[in-house]
C-alpha cells in the first residue's frame, strides 16, 4: 500500500472513530438509566476497523463475538462463580464457542465484553445491584456494537474502501513497489 493510500485509510479510521465516540454521548444522553457510556465507548471501538477489505464482515465477525462474550458473563453470573475465577472460567468458555463458531477473529471482543459484564461493583443490595448493573452494561454492549456496524457499513458504502487487511494479502506487485 503506498503512503497516500496508508494515510487515507488512517484519515478514514480515524474518522470513524471519532464518529463513534461523538454518537455514543446523545445515546447516552437519551438512555441515561440504561446505557454505560464508557462500555458503549468501548464496544464501538472495538467493533470498528482500520482496514477497508472485509470491514463490514469483520465488524459482523466481531458483534457476534461480542455477543456471545456477553451471553457467556450472563451464565458465568447465573452460575454465581467468585471472581476471579468467574473471569477465567468466562474466558475458556468465550473462546471455545468463538472457536466453534469459526469467530476466533473476534477473540479480543468476546472476552472484552465478558470483562464488561461481568465486573461490577460490590453494591449494598447485592444481587440486584449486579443484575442492575449486568443489564446496563450488556445494553451499552449492543448499543456500541450497532453503532459501530451502522458506522462501518456509512463509511464504507460512501468511500468504497478496499484496502487489503495486511501486506501479507496485498497482491504482490503492490507490496514490491
Amino acid at each position: 500500500m503506498n503512503l497516500s493510500a496508508r494515510n487515507k485509510t488512517l484519515a478514514i479510521y480515524a474518522a470513524k472513530c471519532v464518529t463513534g465516540i461523538l454518537l455514543c454521548f446523545p445515546i447516552y444522553m437519551f438512555l441515561r438509566e440504561w446505557v454505560d457510556y464508557t462500555w458503549s465507548l468501548i464496544s464501538v471501538i472495538l467493533v470498528l476497523s482500520p482496514e477497508g477489505k472485509d470491514a463490514v464482515d469483520l465488524a459482523l465477525t466481531r458483534i457476534k463475538a461480542n455477543f456471545i462474550g456477553a451471553g457467556t458473563g450472563i451464565l458465568i453470573l447465573l452460575l454465581q462463580i467468585p471472581s476471579p475465577w468467574n473471569l477465567a472460567a468466562g474466558a475458556v468458555i468465550s473462546l471455545f464457542i468463538c472457536d466453534r463458531f469459526k469467530l476466533n477473529a473476534g477473540a479480543r471482543s468476546t472476552l472484552a465484553a465478558l470483562i464488561i459484564i461481568l465486573l461490577h461493583q460490590e453494591g449494598s443490595n447485592g444481587e440486584a445491584h449486579l443484575w442492575d448493573s449486568a443489564l446496563s452494561r450488556i445494553i451499552a454492549v449492543v448499543s456500541g456494537c450497532l453503532l459501530g456496524l451502522l458506522i462501518t457499513y456509512v463509511f464504507h458504502s460512501i468511500f468504497k474502501l478496499n484496502t487489503p487487511v495486511s501486506a501479507s494479502e496485498a497482491p504482490k506487485k503492490e507490496r514490491e513497489g
